[in-house]
């Protein structure tokens, strides 16, 4: 195998490869790059692997510059999934050779991959985080009785409360966005701006959907989903805490259990969590079972992975101060803070 790995320029080539693969995630797709360079202003570096012409193996990587955590290279930013995509392990080994040897060239500490089963065996590995996956009835009827008790009820008081539900596309971003905020707020977290938002419903397409749950018209819960091929992912979902008393984060991921399986889905993916944790248990009880990520790594500069979770303890006080701040001022000045953390 004569391989050749270069900066990927064509878009169709590159979506035909990534279509075609098993492994492959929705942030794999091309159309990311308009959401990772023109949103928060990183260099995205899309490097495919060619084997007398044609693609072997592909890697996106965003080249990241922070005010907090420095250079470094991540595949990829923002979302749960990325990495290497190859045919071969051949195949990925000169992907990763060539984005380290960038990232070196460009003053980076490391190169971050974020995997969801291991690929290289020998690379620094943090497996601190899982996604929670559940496969799905053939029914929404199936879907129901497969549920326990406990948590029927609590989506039949949820319904009780005269809370609604709804899905669509860029018309629900307000309201999606109204909620998510200020959810943000409270946990202390910068805001992603809307237009990131708006920006992945436009690369994605109709393989993005937007869900709201609304109380006398007022939006109080809201998500979005990601397809790709049978799995549907739901990277952002929010609640407000006012309205926790009517359970509307358990009507929000009933509907969309209910969608996803009307649009022939067969695997929710209830995204990351750290195990034990709260969003970790709240999963659970929907009978998902979690999956080990591996986050694997080439280091430059670093003697091991970093820590660039804004929830590490070096951040407490930041986030306790960010609770109390005003949810306009907190929409102003989150996103330039959270373009720094991948």
């Amino acid at each position: 195998m004569a391989l050749s790995v270069a900066v990927e320029t064509a878009s169709s080539e590159w979506d035909a490869f990534v279509a075609a693969h098993p492994d492959a995630t929705a942030y794999h797709a091309w159309a990311w790059r308009d959401v990772f360079g023109p949103v928060f202003g990183h260099e995205p570096i899309y490097l495919a692997a060619r084997d007398a012409g044609h693609i072997v193996g592909v890697l996106p990587v965003v080249a990241f510059r922070s005010r907090l955590f420095g250079q470094f290279f991540c595949s990829l930013p923002f979302v749960n999934y990325g990495g290497v995509l190859a045919t071969t392990p051949d195949a990925a080994a000169p992907l990763v050779a060539e984005a380290t040897r960038l990232a070196r060239e460009r003053g980076a500490s490391h190169v971050e991959l974020r995997h969801i089963g291991r690929q290289l065996p020998d690379a620094p590995v943090k497996q601190h985080k899982v996604t929670m996956l559940l496969t799905l009835q053939e029914t929404a009827e199936a879907q129901w009785t497969a549920l326990d008790n406990k948590v029927r009820n609590m989506i039949r008081k949820a319904e009780k409360s005269e809370l609604t539900s709804e899905s669509g596309g860029a018309e629900l971003l307000e309201a999606f966005y109204e909620v998510f905020s200020v959810n943000m707020r409270d946990l202390g977290t910068p805001v992603y701006p809307k237009r990131f938002f708006a920006a992945v419903l436009a690369a994605c397409g109709p393989a993005a959907r937007l869900h709201v749950v609304r109380h006398q018209g007022k939006a109080v819960a809201g998500s979005m989903t990601i397809a790709h091929a049978n799995r549907v992912e739901v990277p952002w979902a929010s609640a407000l805490r006012e309205a926790r008393n009517m359970n509307p984060n358990m009507l929000l991921y009933w509907h969309m259990l209910r969608d996803v399986i009307a649009r022939g889905g067969r695997v929710f993916d209830f995204g990351r969590s750290t195990p034990g944790e709260g969003t970790f248990l709240f999963k659970k009880q929907w009978k998902s079972e979690p999956v080990p990520l591996h986050w694997e790594y080439a280091l430059i500069t670093r003697e091991a992975p970093p820590d660039q979770s804004p929830g590490s303890g070096k951040f407490a006080m930041a986030i306790e101060l960010w609770k109390k701040l005003p949810v306009p001022v907190a929409n102003t000045i989150g996103p330039f803070i959270i373009g720094n953390i991948p």
